[in-house]
């Protein structure tokens, strides 16, 4: 069983998913779909102590040997990625059943478990693979699913929203798909390590200039990166919190893995920074986006809306570190990866304890909330401390590494940028406490109680990762610094 752990990987919530008909209660879907979650978290488990332990793992589907057959590679890299998008599958699944209760009509439930296990494996399914075109296949599974799930939102506006992430997404997707179709006919291949090995023959050739860019900006699409991110402020604000929870904390992270395997692994580091000015354009473009998506934040009057343009700038984060194109700079982008998922996971959950109570996320509907949902809003207030990059929270850690990424390579102003961008958190994550501290609660509102224990116990779990994995870094700078090591070609 062991040695068929990176399919079942993916194996169990696809086959999960359509089993969820067969469930005729909700609760019985809603504890089928946290099982199969559950198993997944414990296999990428499993799979990241395996590769630490022995190194990467190869598996070929059906026997077939690669490139004629379909084989999943597990390194460092994606068995951090499983790791996290299980993990924070289950987590968000703890509190799905009461969260959709306020959000979702009943006959919907099922519905809801279907697309989620479909995009949890269209997700598992782009992180494990080694072949080009699965990576598409698995993108539009995931992608697809997402769409309906957002859609699922009770607003009118949940429709608009999910129909500009599937314009969007459906660019990105075929300029992804055109790239490998040109990868395709230069190389003969699709499989990932071979178009590794063949693409530097023919790297000077126009064709595999223009397969590079169009795989690019159809991860950027993805990805929200600024100019690219119009998509995502209204996916997240109007889909069900539970969905916005789940996507905030895992799908720009597959997204960030993409762009960080087709540039490392498949192009090569040698052709993705020195063929092409990509240090300077993501440089540039992740700096905007911190500073356009938090001066954005800093003006929202929907908290999601608030967390949302956050994210565009923690993207930012990533992006810089990526563009450093040192160990240190990726392996920075791979704590902030890990990190901002803990964050956002929280702060999204708490939210949707928020909505849970009072039905809304306006930050006008927040007056009086610290003292009538303490531990709710405590949980806010926490992850906004870690967005900011407090010492004691992830959110430093990442940036600490960052910082000192830029530093070593003499990039001083852009250090000093990256502790600015910082600053203007402190005023978005301002908005909310004096408005949930400092202001008296709405008429109306004296008997507000506390969420559920079923919502809050998952927000206080990720509140909990957040000060652990802040304090105790072995594991996340571990992984991160082996996945940053292997990708450059260092030895440990």
């Amino acid at each position: 069983m062991l040695a068929h752990l990176p399919i079942l990987q993916v194996i169990v919530p696809l086959m999960a998913a359509p089993l969820c008909l067969f469930l005729t209660r909700s609760r019985l879907v809603w504890l089928f779909a946290l099982i199969a979650s559950g198993l997944a978290f414990v296999i990428s488990g499993l799979l990241l102590q395996q590769v630490m332990e022995s190194g990467t793992i190869i598996y070929e589907l059906g026997g077939w040997e690669a490139p004629w057959g379909i084989e999943y590679r597990i390194d460092q890299l994606n068995a951090l990625l499983l790791l996290i998008i299980s993990a924070l599958s289950t987590v968000v699944l703890f509190a799905a059943q009461t969260s959709i209760e306020k959000e979702i009509p009943a006959d919907r439930h099922t519905l809801f478990y279907i697309l989620y296990l479909l995009s949890l494996a269209g997700m598992l399914g782009i992180v494990a693979t080694a072949d080009a075109f699965n990576v598409f296949v698995f993108l539009e599974i995931s992608s697809l699913s997402a769409y309906a799930l957002i859609a699922l939102g009770k607003q009118r506006c949940a429709l608009w929203a999910s129909y500009q992430y599937l314009i969007m997404g459906t660019i990105g997707a075929t300029f992804i798909l055109i790239g490998i179709g040109l990868m395709y006919q230069m190389t003969g291949t699709l499989n990932m390590y071979d178009l590794s090995q063949r693409l530097p023959e023919v790297e000077n050739t126009r064709t595999v200039f223009a397969a590079f860019a169009f795989v690019i900006v159809g991860v950027c699409l993805k990805l929200a990166l600024f100019p690219l991110h119009l998509w995502l402020p209204n996916a997240y604000a109007y889909a069900p919190s539970i969905v916005t929870a789940f996507f905030a904390a895992t799908a720009t992270k597959v997204a960030v893995y993409l762009l960080i395997r087709f540039t490392f692994s498949v192009f090569g580091l040698s052709f993705s920074f020195t063929a092409l000015p990509l240090q300077l354009l993501f440089l540039v473009l992740g700096l905007l986006g911190i500073f356009v998506a938090s001066f954005a934040a800093i003006y929202q009057k929907n908290v999601k809306h608030l967390f949302a343009y956050s994210s565009i700038a923690q993207i930012g984060y990533m992006i810089v570190g990526f563009s450093v194109s040192t160990t240190t700079g990726l392996m920075a982008t791979l704590l902030h990866l890990f990190n901002h998922a803990l964050m956002k996971g929280a702060l999204f959950l708490a939210l949707a304890a928020v909505v849970y109570r009072i039905g809304s996320v306006q930050l006008s509907q927040f007056h009086g909330l610290g003292r009538q949902m303490p531990f709710t809003m405590a949980a806010v207030v926490i992850g906004g401390l870690s967005l900011i990059g407090v010492p004691l929270t992830v959110g430093f850690v990442s940036k600490w590494y960052l910082v000192l990424a830029t530093i070593e390579n003499g990039w001083w102003p852009v250090a000093v940028l990256i502790l600015a961008g910082s600053l203007l958190a402190i005023v978005y994550v301002w908005r909310i406490v004096e408005a949930a501290y400092f202001k008296p609660p709405l008429d109306g509102r004296e008997s507000l109680n506390e969420a559920p224990l079923s919502i809050l116990v998952p927000v206080w779990i990720l509140v909990i990762a957040n000060l652990y994995f802040g304090i105790d870094t072995r594991l996340s700078v571990e992984v991160a610094q082996a996945a940053s090591q292997s990708l450059f070609g260092v030895s440990p």
